[in-house]
């Protein structure tokens, strides 16, 4: 490393973030730690968690002997992240909202305000993923070209940086990664990429950060916190009243507040019914909710999606399925799910349709199809269409042996 860098750390004033400055500090970077606030969080006490954050933020680099700022970019994330998260599902689909704060806050605005307000050399969060450069390498490109003036032409040969599943494949979170742009791979660094998080949390305890240890993981959409789902959301969006209808006859077995308090494959709670029904499919024009009476309905399950146009990390689609219009590769909807094997066909407009190689439960609208080749996660799509599900393949089945039977 030639020179002192200047690296601004994203800081969360969790485990993760703290270890991350810690680290860079270790290795001799000029290091300035800098908190967001993105939303105006109450839980359910009416105390606001963000306060207790940016204490546990503050703490850590006094601790660390690093200068401290803090920004807010609560009408951004209300703007490109919240809007869009209610919209998705006014229209029936189920968004994930952190994946967009991640594209649109964190590695857009944070990283501009670290380059342009603090002179940044690159930025550092405490995600855990990795890419193909080697930590000097990143400032070897101190004059890269902006997103807006980069080339596109996808017969370019181009040297990009890849994003890498981290080492801590339980923990990996290429996936939350996979719509941010190639300028932001080129100018980040992630130091827990090659780390467990059973030995982040030891390098934490030894650097005596007891009071971020204890702290409770944050899980689910980080603006709802622990609140009830419903109660939120009908705070932004009108109820729509409207009935479950079951999958298998066409019967109304109960009413519900609006579709957009459903996601395909979770369990519908309807007033009298002792048994499970589970959430198949929603008709926003009608307000109906289609269940079905077990978890593995064979309504839950598909092999085919479209997304729309794909982000590709690298900027473009990958050479094969330029050349061939089709590759081979794995992809998920959900972060923790397993990865499943799949085959891409790329439409002219940079849509892929997804084949999948065995069906698979509750594909949702909304989510974003995230894919992989090894250890590379390609980018990823918003998925916008299912193929027929195996129960709509099984009566259309039954009705053309009922017409056969009928014409011998």
């Amino acid at each position: 490393m030639q020179g002192v860098r200047r690296v601004v750390c994203a800081m969360s004033g969790g485990v993760d973030s703290s270890v991350a400055a810690l680290l860079l500090r270790k290795k001799g970077y000029q290091v300035t730690g800098v908190f967001m606030k993105n939303w105006d969080v109450l839980d359910e006490r009416g105390v606001c968690t963000a306060e207790k954050d940016l204490e546990d933020a503050h703490s850590v680099c006094q601790k660390l002997n690093i200068p401290f700022h803090q920004v807010s970019y609560v009408k951004e994330y209300w703007h490109d992240v919240f809007s869009s998260f209610l919209s998705e599902y006014a229209e029936g689909r189920t968004p994930n909202p952190d994946v967009l704060c991640n594209k649109h806050i964190k590695f857009n605005y944070f990283l501009n305000y670290a380059i342009n307000n603090l002179g940044a050399d690159a930025i550092a969060t405490g995600h855990y993923a990795r890419t193909s450069h080697e930590d000097g390498e990143i400032f070897l490109h101190q004059h890269i070209e902006s997103p807006q003036t980069r080339s596109t032409n996808i017969h370019e040969v181009t040297n990009d940086v890849k994003l890498l599943k981290a080492v801590d494949h339980m923990k990996d979170q290429t996936f939350f990664l996979s719509q941010i742009s190639q300028y932001a791979l080129r100018k980040t660094l992630f130091p827990l990429g090659t780390l467990t998080k059973d030995f982040v949390k030891q390098i934490a305890a030894e650097a005596g950060f007891h009071h971020i240890l204890n702290r409770k993981e944050s899980m689910g959409i980080c603006f709802i916190g622990e609140r009830n789902f419903e109660k939120f959301v009908l705070e932004y969006l009108e109820p729509q009243p409207g009935n479950f209808v079951s999958i298998e006859d066409g019967k109304i077995i109960g009413t519900h507040k609006g579709w957009f308090l459903f996601t395909l494959g979770q369990r519908a709670r309807i007033g009298g019914k002792r048994n499970a029904w589970f959430i198949v499919d929603k008709d926003v024009t009608t307000g109906e909710v289609f269940v079905a009476p077990s978890r593995d309905h064979p309504a839950l399950f598909t092999d085919q999606l479209q997304t729309d146009r794909v982000h590709w990390l690298s900027g473009n689609p990958p050479a094969e399925l330029v050349q061939n219009k089709i590759i081979e590769c794995h992809f998920r909807f959900q972060h923790q799910m397993a990865l499943e094997d799949c085959i891409l066909t790329l439409n002219q407009d940079g849509s892929v349709w997804v084949q999948i190689v065995k069906p698979i439960r509750a594909l949702t609208p909304g989510q974003f199809a995230v894919f992989y080749k090894g250890e590379e996660c390609l980018g990823s799509g918003k998925i916008v269409r299912l193929g027929p599900s195996l129960y709509s393949l099984q009566l259309g089945q039954k009705s053309m042996e009922s017409a056969s039977n009928l014409s011998t």
